[in-house]
């Protein structure tokens, strides 16, 4: 029954009643009711271990990259490195690191916050409420929202930062920088489902370690098959040099479909299991789930092929044939032929060409070069092949990594065409012009002791060693070590000026170690060494 006042002569509204169990609730306050719980398990994520700690160590990852490639970081090392000088094609992929780890610790805590109720015996007071549990279901799926939101905003940081690099080259996919954070909000949907189908605490880790042997196993028996590895949310592709945007390759756009779609069907699976739907609400969910499983379905079919036959000719071409799709300059007497997205990169080229010739005698200081970028891309982005050497007078490679000891490198293979006259030449070199050529590649660098550890295959300063370059690099004897050091130990003019009064000798066939070392004052360096010199050890 109820009671009305009346108020100078006018009845008052009736008291409003609080919602009963089973009471239809306005769609406003449904949506409100179902953000507010989001909110309050996304906090509740926050608190567990392991999302802390894995969003702490990837936000500290992160910052970490980004200051080490900062100007403010090389003044103090005083030294460059390839975080400077990033190929965004390459970048964008480079996001993706730590995507799987983030998603794990989301996976196995958001199950656990699905199963709160459940384990501490407070499901059955649920029915009670409002809120039907499927509704619930989707609360603690949208929880995941804030942390794919977050991932999304490191990614878009890191990438801006190296996008805005001054020596930043090419061109990076939207579909690529979407991967952490859909992969992210997978693990974490996934959570949610396998709550609703296992009320367990102990099914997902369980289940995380079962999955992982099962792709092992899948894996192993597509025998690496390219379909089967694009199966995985994330697939970085690594190892080989950057080269072109348009042969890249990657089905980014597909796989990011897949991924959202598969995520949506997860979602709609979930929801499906929550009960308290009401018919309408069932007829979307199943709607929903349809329209997802066709979009998981068509990005498994737009990533599963492999490379096109056009795309492998392209490849070939670009690395056979650089010449036929580069642009050339010139500056002085060398000319710099860059692929299209790496012209801005010859200036860098130009300053350790000039400061490799400087330190050289006779007509190498002015003799004509052709600087040529190639790039080996027939193996697609996991090939690590070197480049043979080239064999015209004058011609010298570089590749599309620049920064760090691609630098040096370069410097080494400039110097031994400068010595010998072509890459051929200079890689077969083992006599005295050894010594030549590494003073030449480090004797104007800031510090060239660590420099030559730098482009020696096993990091020392003593002893023999292989000697990297962007073709097949040169073999230096323990004496030519230990002329070298002597080198760069002593006053860099005075050095000099002996290479470039005896530039012939230094440079002609067969000269001596020993002799090197006497003609530019360290005869002890040598440690007596007599005869010829030998690539052997």
């Amino acid at each position: 029954m109820t009671t009305t006042t009346v108020v100078s002569g006018q009845p008052s509204a009736p008291a409003p009643r609080s919602p009963h169990p089973g009471a239809p609730v306005p769609g406003p306050t449904r949506a409100r009711a179902v953000l507010a719980l989001a909110r309050f398990e996304a906090r509740e994520l926050l608190t567990y271990l392991p999302v802390l700690a894995a969003f702490l160590v990837y936000v500290a990852a992160t910052a970490w990259r980004l200051y080490s490639g900062h100007p403010g970081w090389h003044e103090l090392t005083g030294r460059e490195g390839m975080a400077d000088y990033p190929a965004l094609q390459d970048a964008d992929r480079a996001t993706q690191s730590g995507a799987t780890l983030l998603g794990l610790a989301l996976f196995v805590c958001a199950n656990r916050t699905a199963l709160r109720a459940h384990g501490r015996g407070t499901e059955p007071y649920f029915d009670t409420l409002v809120m039907e549990p499927w509704r619930r279901t989707l609360a603690h799926a949208l929880a995941i929202v804030p942390f794919a939101l977050l991932t999304a905003l490191v990614v878009a940081v890191r990438f801006t930062w190296a996008a805005l690099s001054p020596g930043a080259v090419g061109h990076g996919s939207v579909f690529e920088l979407a991967v952490t954070p859909l992969t992210v909000l997978l693990f974490g949907v996934a959570g949610v489902l396998l709550a609703r189908l296992i009320p367990s605490a102990f099914a997902g880790p369980l289940l995380a370690v079962a999955l992982y042997v099962a792709a092992t196993y899948v894996l192993d028996l597509a025998d690496g098959a390219h379909w089967s590895q694009w199966l995985s949310p994330v697939v970085e592709e690594t190892g080989a040099d950057p080269m072109p945007s348009d042969l890249v390759g990657r089905p980014a756009a597909w796989h990011a479909l897949y991924l959202a779609g598969l995520t949506a069907f997860l979602l709609c699976a979930a929801l499906l299991l929550g009960k308290g739907r009401d018919a309408r609400a069932g007829l979307r969910v199943k709607v929903l789930t349809g329209v997802a499983l066709l979009a998981t379905a068509a990005g498994i079919a737009g990533q599963s092929p492999g490379p096109s036959a056009a795309l492998e000719a392209a490849r070939v071409r670009v690395s056979d044939h650089p010449e036929q799709s580069e642009t050339c300059t010139e500056r002085g007497t060398t000319t710099y032929c860059a692929l299209p997205e790496w012209t801005g990169r010859t200036a860098a080229w130009a300053r350790t060409t000039e400061r490799v010739r400087s330190l050289a005698g006779g007509t190498a200081t002015t003799r004509p070069l052709t600087v040529r970028q190639r790039v080996e891309a027939r193996y697609g982005l996991e090939g690590d092949a070197n480049h043979a050497p080239l064999t015209a007078p004058g011609a010298v490679t570089v590749g599309t990594r620049w920064g760090g000891n691609r630098v040096p490198e370069y410097a080494v293979g400039l110097a031994s065409v400068l010595v010998a006259g072509d890459e051929k030449a200079g890689a077969a070199v083992c006599d005295g012009r050894v010594v030549t050529t590494m003073w030449l590649a480090l004797g104007a660098g800031p510090d060239p002791l660590a420099t030559l550890r730098d482009v020696r295959i096993d990091d020392s300063d003593q002893g023999g060693a292989y000697v990297l370059s962007p073709t097949q690099g040169l073999r230096m004897s323990a004496q030519q070590t230990d002329v070298v050091r002597a080198l760069l130990a002593r006053p860099a003019q005075s050095v000099t000026s002996a290479v470039k009064a005896h530039w012939t000798e230094l440079t002609g066939p067969g000269v001596s170690t020993a002799r090197v070392a006497t003609i530019l004052g360290v005869p002890d360096a040598a440690n007596g060494a007599k005869g010829e010199d030998t690539c052997e050890e």
